[in-house]
């Protein structure tokens, strides 16, 4: 297959591929047409939870009336109603360009969850095509119980997995947090945190997360996501600081955060509820845009695809598209401990194929159109 006249990179280049692999890469003229980039990895989701709005609608605004209508679906979670919606989204983010993805897996009891089984089976099946990596989801006082936490973390470090808690003005942080960081290192675990999801000034969980993995030099291993007190906090360059310098990765989610937060019944919203974005790469944080909820009460809308949360993010925290695509590639990539993906000769021939002269033009129009090439050959089924 011989590609003429892509983008690559900013260059105008005929991309030739062979035994799907990139066989060469040639400088030519254009005009061009299509711009290249390598797959997707979508840092976080919520599979379990994918696909209940049509039965599963928040009596209450915000957050917490989102969680209470979520903890009354439960009762429909059988293996087979949980299979097939995470296989459902699976095989979403396989058609969007997708080559890694990792979903949260709600953990809020002692006994493991069905859905932590399920999402398991349903790894197996895609294992020769798209990794789903698992992260428990606890709420960090349960993680911290002496009696508890321990069995959730040895699990995980048994499936190889990634420990996780949520986080939001606890009682107790102060020792909860240093108790997860305890499980983590005792097992070899990464840490996933949901954070400070919430617009009050008080909100400063990621505060201590960060000084815990300063501290014991594990900030590499660790991505928080959310943080949206952050872009209300009188403090938040001191805090934006502190997290750069300690190597936490942070992801952004634009579809749920402008969601939920500042949701008042019969009042349009003032606040957007984003982390800042700009501010928080330019210190040096390693930014990263995440899907979240699809179709269900954090977020009615939606689809399994980067792409799309990559062209909300423009709209909503004024990004200029083709200068952020490595926060769906290669910065989440190295977040979840994936090998990075390179676009050069003799490596694998993985890429999207997006109609446009640049990311900017691909990305005018909602739906992303693309084509997928895995293996030197065009994927079916892509959007």
């Amino acid at each position: 297959m011989i590609l003429e006249a892509v983008n690559l990179n900013g260059a105008t280049v005929r991309l030739t591929l062979a035994e799907g692999r990139i066989a060469a890469i040639e400088a030519t003229l254009g005009p061009v047409t299509h711009t290249v980039l390598p797959l997707q990895v979508e840092p976080h989701v919520h599979l379990d939870k994918a696909f209940t709005i049509h039965r599963a609608r928040a009596d209450k605004p915000g957050l917490f009336g989102a969680i209470e209508a979520m903890a009354a679906d439960k009762t429909n979670w059988t293996a087979e109603d949980l299979r097939a919606r995470i296989d459902a989204g699976m095989r979403e983010a396989w058609a969007a360009g997708c080559r890694a993805i990792r979903s949260h897996i709600d953990w809020n009891d002692p006994a493991v969850p069905l859905a932590w089984d399920i999402a398991a089976e349903v790894a197996q099946d895609w294992a020769d095509r798209m990794p789903l990596i698992r992260a428990s989801l606890s709420p960090i006082d349960l993680l911290a119980d002496p009696d508890i936490g321990p069995q959730i973390a040895a699990r995980v470090a048994r499936d190889g997995q990634v420990l996780g808690a949520f986080i939001y003005r606890h009682p107790g942080l102060e020792t909860g947090i240093p108790a997860a960081f305890d499980l983590a290192e005792k097992h070899g675990l990464r840490l996933d945190f949901h954070v400070d999801e919430g617009l009050e000034p008080e909100a400063t969980g990621l505060d201590l997360i960060v000084a815990e993995a300063t501290r014991r030099g594990l900030g590499d291993r660790v991505l928080c996501g959310h943080a949206c007190s952050l872009a209300i906090r009188a403090d938040a360059p001191r805090a934006i600081d502190a997290l750069a310098r300690s190597g936490v990765a942070l992801t952004v989610m634009p579809t749920t955060n402008l969601y939920l937060q500042d949701m008042t019944p019969g009042r349009s919203p003032r606040l957007r509820g984003l982390a800042p974005a700009q501010e928080l790469r330019a210190a040096g944080v390693p930014v990263i845009l995440g899907t979240d909820n699809v179709q269900d009460p954090f977020y009615p809308l939606g689809i399994h695809d980067p792409l799309e949360s990559l062209r909300l993010a423009a709209l909503a925290a004024h990004l200029a598209p083709g200068d952020w695509v490595d926060a769906i590639t290669a910065t989440p990539a190295r977040a979840l401990g994936l090998p990075p993906q390179r676009l050069a000769v003799g490596e694998a021939a993985d890429f999207l194929i997006l109609p446009g002269p640049d990311v900017l033009t691909a990305l005018a129009r909602p739906g992303v159109p693309r084509q997928v090439i895995r293996g030197g050959q065009l994927q079916t089924g892509a959007p």
